[in-house]
């Protein structure tokens, strides 16, 4: 074993020791995780992919869909709309009605996994070969493989895809592993508390997680948007001017402490002493992904608003 391997093993070996992950971390980890997933949906390198493929990519829903949907394999809207949830499941039938008849979902797998390592070949440059890039893949990939895929459909789909051999690109399996499993769990928290796919955007854009003009982008028409808002209303959780109640406020906070919740588990298995590692090392490269601009500055995720 090299001095090198040797580091990432002891990083690995680290993992689940030095105590319980608190659910703040869990949280930042996300943070620090989501950028570096989210980069397939707007990476000129991943757009270029797609279009080979045939898929328009002048704009970025008619890659989105077939992108993140493929490890379900050649699935139809309404299974789509069920696992993606906040989208309109018009929206969802406009893009995966056609998407299969272009590429096959191995196609779109393999045609994504091109794009992030050309991506993180521009955003990273020699650190793509670093020691500290392959031991955050190791460490991330430990969490990932420690996720519970029990009714998570889109985490146990990319949990089935194999790993690939390069650690930047196994970096970047683990987190889209690691953010469908929270995002299952978040499906969850949002049907516990009795919101539905419109009402759950409704309620996130009154507590001022993101605009309702970004909110706009899921599909739902005004009408839709309206009569969500009316029935959040009668339940008392936003007011006639669309702001959320304390009552709505406490609401969406429950949801966000049960998914914080729901996402510990792979987290705890890595443990205090290597989440504390893996948030070290992966700052450098959350900010590479940051400062290239590629990422919108308001998403619909409420990431460093909620």
């Amino acid at each position: 074993m090299s001095e090198h391997d040797g580091r990432v093993e002891a990083e690995v070996q680290a993992g689940g020791t030095g105590g319980a992950v608190e659910l703040p971390r869990v949280r930042r980890l996300w943070h620090l995780l989501e950028p570096l997933h989210a980069v397939v949906y707007y990476a000129p390198e991943v757009f270029e992919e797609a279009a080979a493929l045939g898929y328009d990519t002048k704009e970025r829903w008619p890659s989105y869909f077939p992108l993140r949907a493929a490890p379900l394999g050649p699935v139809g809207a309404e299974r789509v709309a069920s696992a993606f949830y906040s989208f309109s499941p018009r929206m969802v039938a406009e893009h995966i009605d056609t998407a299969w008849a272009r590429a096959e979902p191995g196609a779109v797998l393999a045609a994504r996994l091109r794009g992030i390592d050309r991506s993180y070949r521009v955003l990273f440059g020699d650190r793509v070969d670093s020691p500290e890039l392959a031991q955050a893949a190791a460490l991330a990939r430990c969490a990932a493989e420690a996720v519970n895929t029990a009714g998570r459909p889109l985490a146990a789909a990319n949990a089935e895809s194999p790993w690939p051999e390069a650690p930047h690109l196994q970096l970047w399996h683990a987190a889209t592993i690691l953010r469908e499993h929270r995002g299952d769990g978040h499906i969850a928290a949002l049907l516990v508390s009795g919101l539905d796919p419109v009402e759950s955007l409704v309620s996130f854009a009154a507590i001022g997680a993101a605009s309702v003009e970004r909110f706009e982008s899921r599909g739902w028409s005004a009408g839709e948007w309206q009569s969500a808002r009316e029935r959040l209303t009668a339940r008392g959780l936003v007011d006639e001017h669309g702001e959320a109640t304390d009552a709505g406020r406490d609401l969406r906070h429950r949801v966000e402490h049960h998914t914080d919740r729901l996402a510990a588990a792979p987290w705890q298995s890595l443990g205090a002493t290597g989440t504390a590692r893996l948030a070290d090392l992966l700052g450098d490269f959350w900010v590479a992904v940051l400062s290239s601009g590629l990422l919108p500055s308001e998403t619909t995720l409420g990431i460093g608003k909620v």
